[in-house]
């Protein structure tokens, strides 16, 4: 499966990324929602998205609200991965359009579990 990892700062991409390689996931790196996109209309296609909120050209909602419009993307999982941890914006993702939302720092197995609950991964997390 494929995953798009869009975020900012390059050191996050690079976690986020090597948490994903050993559950079976391809990573494709962005670091902001209009490069992601970017990828998405040169022919990615992604299986999942690992979204920061903050990052500058285009921030992670605007990226799940552009996705959300375009049918040829709705199968596509959306998880925010963000340092943003108020409730209130917790809600605005998940209303915009996000599956689920990981709230930076994470361990391995947060990330494992969020995947698993979304149907991902086996319930065990067996990569």
């Amino acid at each position: 499966m494929r995953a798009l990892v869009i975020d900012d700062s390059r050191t996050m991409r690079r976690i986020v990324s090597s948490t994903l390689r050993p559950l079976g996931f391809e990573p494709y790196e962005a670091e902001h929602g209009r490069a992601a996109l970017d990828l998405l209309e040169g022919g990615l296609q992604a299986d999942l998205a690992c979204v920061d909120w903050n990052m500058p050209v285009m921030d992670g909602l605007t990226f799940v609200s552009t996705v959300r419009e375009r049918p040829e993307w709705r199968s596509m999982t959306l998880m925010m991965v963000t340092t943003e941890s108020e409730q209130s914006q917790i809600v605005r993702a998940l209303a915009a359009g996000a599956h689920e939302y990981l709230i930076k720092p994470f361990t391995p197995d947060a990330v494992r579990d969020k995947l698993a609950l979304l149907g991902l991964l086996p319930l065990d997390g067996a990569a």
